[in-house]
């Protein structure tokens, strides 16, 4: 008798162990699903800026200050791994395309150029692509980090090898401002 209880509560661990190991790896991989669309829309805005870069120099070609600007910050923003990281990063960039957006105002035939009205378009797209992929990664993140952390799976995450992952936040007050694009 006691050894079909026994078998039993072994059993029912066992399938208990089981679920909550798959819960998290279905879990993990979603938010590093989120994670990969963060990613494709960071390298659709990298693969932007050059080309916006060169369409406003054709317009205000003395501006060389903030065109380093804006091309360093990219570079870092590509360069950059870890979430906090690059969370800076990006925030930094942005703070950079504000600054070459301020530039176009100055220049009313820059404003009107089909081109640059489009990569304003393309970037505004993306900028709001970047904001939804954030999102659903942080939303992915969150529910990962509660399930590693609520009890009774916290007995086992750490030792199946999971652990929480960073959500994707800015960091200060200042960086908490919208980006505004206007032409």
């Amino acid at each position: 008798m006691w050894g079909f209880i026994i078998w039993g509560i072994i059993i029912v661990v066992g399938f208990w162990l089981v679920a909550n190991y798959n819960g998290l790896v279905k879990l993990r991989m979603r938010a590093k699903e989120a994670w990969s669309d963060i990613d494709i829309q960071l390298k659709r805005r990298y693969d932007l800026i050059p080309n916006l870069i060169e369409t406003v120099k054709g317009y205000a070609s003395h501006e060389s200050n903030v065109f380093q600007k804006v091309t360093e910050a990219r570079v870092r923003a590509i360069a950059t791994q870890g979430m906090a990281q690059k969370a800076q990063a990006e925030n930094q960039l942005s703070e950079a395309l504000k600054s070459l957006f301020a530039v176009s105002e100055s220049y009313p035939d820059l404003k009107a150029s089909t081109n640059f009205l489009q990569l304003q378009t393309e970037l505004t797209d993306t900028e709001d692509k970047i904001q939804a992929s954030r999102r659903f990664y942080n939303a992915n993140v969150r529910d990962l980090n509660i399930q590693i952390q609520v009890f009774p799976t916290n007995l086992i995450a750490k030792q199946l090898g999971f652990s929480e992952m960073e959500l994707f936040e800015v960091a200060d007050a200042k960086e908490r401002e919208n980006v505004s694009v206007e032409f």
